[in-house]
This record gives C-alpha cells, sequence and structure tokens, in this order.
C-alpha cells in the first residue's frame, strides 16, 4: 500500500467499482446502516477519510460533496429485528447487499471494508480492512452510513430521551446502560445483545 495522505480513488482503476461500509455495529439500540458508493474517475476530496477520524461537522459537510459528486450511492438498513435474527455481522452484510441492489449503475467490482462478506450477484470482491482509511469509495460509503445513521438515532432521540441517543447514537455509554437499567428496554434495542446483566423486558 502506497504511503500518501490522500487516498486511493480505488482499487482497480478503469473498472465501475463500489465502496461499501456500515456504521453501527456495535450499537445496542437502532438499526445497522451500510452504505454503498460509485465515484467518477476524477473524484477528488483530500479532506474525506475514516469517518471515525472526521468531526460530525465535517462528516455532514463532506455527505453533501459525495451526493453532489457520486455516479450514484444507496444507503440501506437491517433492522434491530433482523439484527437479532441473523446476527451483527450477517445483518451488516445483508444491509450492503440491499445498498449494493439499489445502486443505479451496476458495478464491475465491490470493495468492502473489513473481512467478512458474502458474494453479490456474482460481481467480484475485495475485503480491504481499515479500508476505509485506504479508499476513497470506502471512506465515502462510511460518511454516508455514519451520517444517515446519526441523523436516525437523533431523531428518535426526540421519542426517547431517556436513553440520550442525540449523544450516544445507540452506543453503550454509561448514560445508555443505566437508563436501559432504570426504564427497561425499547422496540428500537438489539435483544441478543448484552444491554445489560440480565434480560429486561420491553417497557414502552
Amino acid at each position: 500500500m502506497k504511503h500518501h495522505t490522500a487516498l486511493d480513488i480505488c482499487l482497480r482503476p478503469n473498472c465501475i467499482e463500489a465502496g461499501c461500509d456500515e456504521a453501527g455495529r456495535g450499537c445496542l439500540a437502532g438499526p445497522v446502516f451500510a452504505a454503498a458508493v460509485i465515484l467518477p474517475p476524477d473524484f477528488r476530496c483530500d479532506e474525506l477519510n475514516d469517518s471515525k477520524q472526521l468531526s460530525e461537522k465535517d462528516r455532514n459537510r463532506l455527505r453533501s460533496i459525495i451526493e453532489q459528486n457520486a455516479l450514484c450511492y444507496a444507503v440501506e438498513i437491517c433492522s434491530p429485528e433482523e439484527i437479532d435474527e441473523i446476527n451483527i455481522l450477517w445483518a451488516s452484510i445483508k444491509a450492503m447487499h440491499k445498498a449494493l441492489a439499489k445502486l443505479t449503475v451496476r458495478p464491475e467490482h465491490i470493495l468492502v471494508d473489513g473481512n467478512r462478506f458474502r458474494p453479490f450477484e456474482n460481481i467480484p470482491h475485495t475485503l480491504v480492512v481499515k479500508g476505509d482509511g485506504k479508499y476513497l469509495s470506502i471512506a465515502a460509503a462510511s460518511v454516508l452510513a455514519k451520517t444517515y445513521r446519526d441523523e436516525y438515532m437523533q431523531n428518535l432521540h426526540t421519542q426517547f430521551p431517556v436513553y440520550d441517543w442525540a449523544s450516544n447514537k445507540g452506543y453503550p455509554t454509561k448514560t445508555h446502560r443505566e437508563a436501559i437499567k432504570k426504564y427497561g428496554i425499547t422496540e428500537h434495542h438489539r435483544k441478543s445483545f448484552n444491554l445489560v446483566e440480565r434480560q429486561l423486558v420491553i417497557v414502552w
């Protein structure tokens, strides 16, 4: 891998390549979100990086740049019910498949962040660990998945303010876990996850 500040646009030049990433795998509540993005070959954006390395303000600004410049993109989810049924790994991959299926341009190759995937429609794919810090298309997917998910959890916060989802976005913070102990869980919690020491009933 070349060492430079700018990310590589793609793995295979002269190929329609889709980058895929997800957000929310480690959360206790809310869906897992996944995005698929195909960028034009001349796309350049030095600021674009792994979404976890960016501020919320920068992610939201970059989201607009990605949406305006991408050849196509799609964002999809798997619900807490799907996560509980098939586990978070396969739910993440299922959400990626849903996003890929919604692309208006069919990719010839798929770049996937991480080390696990299931083939999608016989399109070749490459797994890239920490790919959101190496390739622009994965970084773009990372930003879209993260910003769409954060927005979703902020909207849910208005209905369930005690869990502080506006701040923690469903991740297992101390505030979130203490609220679960005190108030129980909602329909948005992942019941297959270790929410607290003992299983709780839904109280909302």
